[in-house]
């Protein structure tokens, strides 16, 4: 089994030690009690970015909103880490992460909205209404996560996430990875490709959740995999938002 999500992997459900599945015939997971996980995940997130939305006045509210950016991002991804390594801790980690992610979701749509008034609810409608279509699509068998599929979205994923890294280290020197920000057919391209690698992943998530639930992965990889699908989706989010602001740019 594999997945782009870093969140899941393909020893997610596998004890380190033994390679077996732990957790059979103690209390395991199930696909209804990670959807219900999920959804109560999704909630923190909205709650800790309303809070974040709210205190947006105008251009002189930014100062103070920034800082809860920096420390949704940084201690979301901390977290993130610290949950990946640790699958035990997930019941407690999540939650965290989903308030920690919150604050950065709520600040950067506010940083969107600013400058492209009803972005925001486009982005949103995009993110949910892709999660539900790809979910149709692969209940229905429209979509199959075949080993093929998996390592193409996976290798897709990964030259994302290198691509990413080496921008962010050439911002250090003053430099940047043009078509990554810029607006021109180039740039929306690419923004395009990442939202649909980003889709993708979703299904790859959908397929490792009901492969755990039929393992008989234990309890607490509800929360896990919950978390890992609140990975994708803030993701997907996010380059929605990116996608859309570069179309809206160019009118």
């Amino acid at each position: 089994m594999r997945s782009g999500n870093p969140a899941l992997n393909a020893n997610t459900f596998l004890d380190a030690s033994s390679g077996r599945v732990v957790g059979a015939g103690d209390s395991v997971m199930t696909i209804n009690g990670t959807v219900n996980k999920t959804a109560f995940l999704l909630i923190l997130v909205l709650v800790t970015a309303m809070y974040t939305w709210s205190l947006y006045t105008g251009p002189e509210s930014m100062p103070a909103i920034m800082p809860l950016i920096l420390v949704g991002a940084i201690g979301g991804f901390i977290v993130a880490l610290v949950t990946i390594f640790k699958k035990t801790w997930a019941p407690a980690t999540a939650p965290i992460y989903a308030l920690l992610e919150g604050l950065f979701v709520g600040g950067i749509s506010v940083m969107f909205e600013a400058k492209f008034p009803g972005i925001v609810m486009q982005a949103v409608g995009l993110t949910f209404g892709t999660l539900a279509a790809l979910l149709m699509a692969y209940r229905s068998g429209l979509i199959r996560a075949t080993e093929n599929f998996k390592l193409g979205v996976v290798a897709a994923t990964g030259g994302i996430a290198l691509l990413y890294l080496a921008n962010i280290v050439m911002g250090f020197f003053g430099h940047s990875i043009g078509f990554i920000h810029d607006n021109g057919l180039l740039g929306i391209g690419f923004s395009a490709v990442v939202v649909v690698v980003a889709a993708l992943n979703l299904v790859l998530d959908f397929d490792f959740i009901e492969a755990g639930a039929e393992a008989g992965a234990p309890k607490y990889m509800e929360w896990f995999g919950a978390f890992g699908l609140v990975v994708t989706l803030v993701w997907l989010y996010i380059e929605i938002l990116r996608l859309l602001s570069k179309l809206q740019s160019r009118n």
